[in-house]
């Protein structure tokens, strides 16, 4: 949403964060959704840590946070199970798109988030199997450029979500992402977006935390995506990309799991 658009609750926080107001508002009233994660209804949702905000600020991000796709900033994490709003996302498609019509479905979860993984490893009709490079607890300790303990077409979807804007090798990964799913198979793949950009903005010089707070919005990213970059860098594997907006989800979905209607879910089929 722009910023002349904000909730009120969120543009005095930021004032208060930036200087522009002696003592905070009092907040408006609460508002309650119900979060596709952990099934709970009538539960509120907290914004963005304004820790966040503040990194952003003292490095100087030279976009705006408003401009980026897929990102609640009033309404980001569930009060109950802590999921995030693209997580939540995540959840209305599966219990929309996959659960109904599910008999069977392998699935590789990189880097996974807990609320989700637990949500996900409840349903009978999938079988989830985690991989990340660090991440304690997972099945598979692997590098998302060299995943070999995988055979081709080993998984019938993946879910790879703000995982390759850590990467160098971005193509790579995806091309990996390529092979360890089956024929007709298919993945959530997800980045941070900032619709400001009309290519992805990548430099192998940066890479002191600082610059990268400035340029790519956190210290360990290594680029910031175009929407259209990410599209093309996605089929120059041999994905086929669909983009699922609002629209497809319904009229007032989105806005009732507290996601924000600009979002894109990118579901990759191979």
């Amino acid at each position: 949403m722009r910023s002349k658009l904000l909730p009120q609750r969120l543009k005095d926080s930021l004032k208060v964060l930036l200087g522009r107001a002696a003592i905070a508002p009092a907040l408006h009233e609460e508002q309650r959704f119900s979060c596709p994660v952990c099934g709970a209804r009538g539960v509120t949702f907290a914004p963005l840590p304004m820790y966040y905000f503040r990194e952003l600020h003292k490095h100087r991000f030279v976009l705006s946070i408003f401009e980026m796709e897929t990102l609640n900033l009033e309404f980001y994490s569930c009060s109950v199970c802590g999921a995030a709003d693209r997580e939540r996302l995540y959840a209305l498609y599966f219990r929309r798109n996959v659960l109904p019509e599910a008999s069977a479905v392998s699935i590789l979860d990189i880097a996974p988030a807990q609320a989700l993984s637990r949500f996900l490893k409840s349903c009978p009709q999938l079988n989830v199997r985690t991989a990340d490079i660090s991440m304690a607890g997972v099945d598979d300790v692997i590098d998302i450029t060299n995943m070999r303990l995988y055979k081709d077409g080993q998984f019938d979807a993946f879910i790879c979500s703000h995982v390759l804007e850590h990467v160098p090798d971005d193509r790579q990964a995806m091309r990996e992402l390529y092979r360890i799913v089956r024929p007709g198979g298919w993945g959530i793949a997800m980045v941070p977006i900032n619709l400001a950009l009309q290519e992805i903005h990548e430099d192998s010089s940066i890479v002191d935390e600082a610059s990268r707070w400035k340029y790519f919005a956190q210290n360990d990213h290594v680029r910031m995506y175009s929407k259209r970059g990410f599209v093309e860098r996605l089929e120059s594997v041999g994905f086929r990309v669909r983009q699922l907006t609002g629209t497809d989800f319904g009229a007032g979905t989105l806005e009732s799991h507290g996601i924000d209607p600009r979002s894109v879910l990118y579901v990759a089929t191979k």
